[in-house]
């Protein structure tokens, strides 16, 4: 039967029913690193070539091999995106969005909640945009998906206890710009009623109120901190405040802008101890027409 190729065609079908059964997880960890769906899709197609060129054969472990691959590629992905002649990091005046995953407040699909187990919220994620390639990926695997520092290393070029401080580092980022929200999702609707409510009427007082004294409001058009300077700025979203449907953004409770059918903002917010502590805005309009609202009317 060799010379019919059955014997590599069964092969060939049982690895990529192994694949699949790891997709999920692939693309979780590419999303985490890349913030773009797309080209979290892009990364785990990589990995699959990489596997169907592979003797699979001597992999003890697939999805730990598949984890590292994905890693790699990703790593390569985010190093790119520095020599492409795009903006350094440091010289925007705010930065770098995230691509949301939307969902009508009914709630997010199996498919999802496995992309976004873990709470990895819009604020986590905007976060990661701001780190070096290397110290997202150190943070990625090591503390989202457990992967051991030894298994990091030979990835980014560094010894184990340097793998452990890039993750350090990253971390430290992390607590400081991603407070753990409020996991009571109705508790997060209400603030954020709250503040459209406030915003739609031009109540400065009542934004105030439901704010942070320290909120932060990041867009790539820029970083405004303070619960009156942000307040001010909310105070003429009123005309748009009347028209944003609520949502689930990134799982968490937020709004969506749509004007004629097109999305025109996403707002993610996250709410800490009954206040806002951070409010997401992507704006940007080549970014938007990319979105698919017609998930929010399922």
């Amino acid at each position: 039967m060799s010379d019919s190729g059955f014997p590599e065609r069964h092969e060939s079908e049982f690895l990529a029913e192994r694949f699949e059964s790891h997709r999920g997880h692939l693309r979780a960890v590419a999303y985490r690193m890349l913030g773009s769906l797309a080209e979290a899709d892009d990364a785990v197609q990589e990995a699959w070539l990489k596997l169907s060129r592979a003797d699979a054969s001597r992999v003890d472990n697939l999805g730990g091999w598949l984890t590292t691959v994905v890693g790699r590629v990703c790593l390569d992905m985010l190093r790119s995106r520095r020599t492409r002649g795009e903006e350094p990091l440091e010289e925007r005046p705010g930065v770098r969005m995230p691509e949301p995953v939307l969902s009508p407040v009914s709630g997010v699909d199996p498919e999802q909640e496995a992309l976004l187990a873990d709470s990895v919220g819009l604020a986590l994620l905007v976060v990661l945009e701001q780190l070096a390639p290397a110290e997202r990926l150190a943070f990625v695997l090591h503390d989202l998906f457990a992967v051991p520092y030894e298994e990091i290393a030979p990835i980014v070029g560094r010894t184990p206890a340097a793998s452990r401080q890039l993750a350090s580092r990253a971390r430290r980022r992390v607590q400081g710009g991603a407070p753990a929200p409020d996991p009571d999702l109705a508790r997060q609707r209400a603030v954020v009623d709250a503040f459209l409510a406030a915003a739609r009427d031009g109540d400065f007082d009542a934004l105030v109120a439901v704010l942070d004294p320290d909120v932060v409001a990041r867009s790539e058009g820029g970083v405004t901190a303070g619960a009156v300077a942000v307040a001010s700025g909310a105070s003429g979203f009123a005309h748009l405040a009347r028209i944003a449907q609520p949502a689930l953004v990134n799982g968490a409770a937020g709004v969506v802008v749509v004007a004629e059918g097109r999305p025109v903002g996403v707002l993610a917010f996250t709410v800490v101890h009954g206040r806002i502590a951070v409010i997401d805005i992507l704006n940007d309009p080549e970014r938007l027409a990319g979105l698919d609202v017609t998930v929010l009317d399922q």
